[in-house]
């Protein structure tokens, strides 16, 4: 297993770190956590000229080609940011659900569009009864002649208020099998009856939206409907390690930082750095950053060579998730009352770690899908 990048792709990595530091230093980061979306049309403008929107999407549909690896480089540099906005919700989970939901016609329709950054896709899949299984999904699309009407709510749902178009995931049939009748609507943000609230506290963008009797023809269910749970589960697999990565990215930064404070903050004479506690928290984070790094681009090997890659995707994300939660925690502890400092940056990947904590599973979910993988 050689997870060592390529030439190339060290290039693209040091692209995508200078574009951070020139374009997106840490006073214009404070400025887009305060928007409602996460990022401005400007630094929206460059990613897509850059092609990394389409970093995830096949040539054949606009898009760059370029696989889950060399997209991973480039989310762990905006992870160091942490640069929010729907950069992933749409041009890695959105496309990812297009392109394994969608039919063919749908997919040169709708992805050229995403990769361009033209148009923005978010998810619209937990509920209040919050979960990422099938049985989580409770909403129900009724057919009404050649329409469905879609009635309910979706909650923390990322990058919705961003968002041109919505991927509603709603029951369009019955039966005892959770995973079946659950069908995908592509659903422009402007009909009438969506309504997006955003929910403060988290990272810009995470919303509610509530769909009160909303109209949208067939033609509008990516693929056959009823069908769309198999090409779900498959889309999530794969935008999970590159999630996995924008969160390795901001633990390395979070490291980077705490270790940079302990070698200039002085107390009681001497650096605090040379304390063992403090040492104890770097050593934890860095812990953290490995154990997150390399089940992830393990993950992403898999995936990327045709190897059975399901229990390295589930066990990823638990540790990713929970790493970078941790490593913010011990972070926190270094600093001490600085690290509460909004000005200071390390409460914004504190938010992100809290934000992205559940989306797409939470680690507990994803340690049972791994024992599921397993068969134990």
């Amino acid at each position: 297993m050689d997870l060592a990048l390529t030439e190339s792709q060290e290039m693209l990595k040091s692209a995508a770190r200078t574009f951070m530091e020139r374009e997106c230093p840490r006073q214009v980061l404070l400025d887009l956590d305060r928007t409602e979306t996460g990022i401005s049309p400007e630094v929206w403008g460059r990613l897509a000229r850059m092609g990394w929107l389409g970093l995830a999407i096949p040539a054949e549909y606009g898009g760059e080609g370029a696989g889950l690896l060399d997209t991973a480089v480039v989310y762990e540099q905006l992870g160091r940011g942490p640069l929010g906005g729907p950069h992933f919700s749409s041009a890695v989970l959105g496309a990812q659900v297009v392109l394994e939901c969608g039919t063919e016609d749908q997919r040169r329709e709708v992805l050229p569009r995403v990769a361009a950054g033209e148009d923005i896709l978010a998810l619209a899949y937990t509920e209040p009864d919050y979960g990422w299984g099938p049985e989580s999904v409770k909403m129900t699309a009724r057919r009404d002649g050649t329409d469905y009407i879609l009635d309910g709510v979706k909650l923390f749902v990322h990058d919705a208020a961003a968002a041109t178009h919505l991927l509603c995931v709603a029951r369009t049939g019955d039966g005892s099998d959770p995973t079946a009748g659950l069908s995908v609507f592509l659903v422009d943000r402007s009909e009438p009856g969506v309504s997006v609230r955003i929910m403060s506290g988290f990272m810009a963008g995470l919303c509610e939206v509530r769909f009160d009797g909303v109209r949208v023809p067939a033609g509008a269910v990516l693929g056959e409907p009823g069908t769309a749970w198999s090409g779900l589960n498959r889309a999530f697999l794969k935008a999970a390690p590159v999630l996995c990565a924008y969160k390795v990215g901001g633990i390395e930064a979070v490291f980077e930082m705490s270790v940079s404070y302990s070698q200039t903050r002085v107390q009681f004479g001497q650096p605090i750095g040379r304390f063992q506690r403090v040492q104890d928290h770097i050593i934890d984070i860095v812990n953290h950053l490995d154990a997150a790094r390399w089940t992830t681009y393990e993950a992403i090997w898999k995936l990327e060579t045709g190897r059975p890659a399901e229990a390295s995707v589930h066990l990823a994300k638990a540790v990713a998730s929970e790493g970078f939660y941790r490593a913010c925690n011990s972070a926190h502890e270094v600093h001490a009352g600085i690290g509460s400092v909004r000005n200071y940056g390390l409460v914004l990947y504190t938010k992100a770690s809290r934000s992205l904590y559940n989306y797409l599973g939470d680690p507990k979910f994803h340690k049972r899908r791994l024992a599921h993988a397993l068969e134990l």
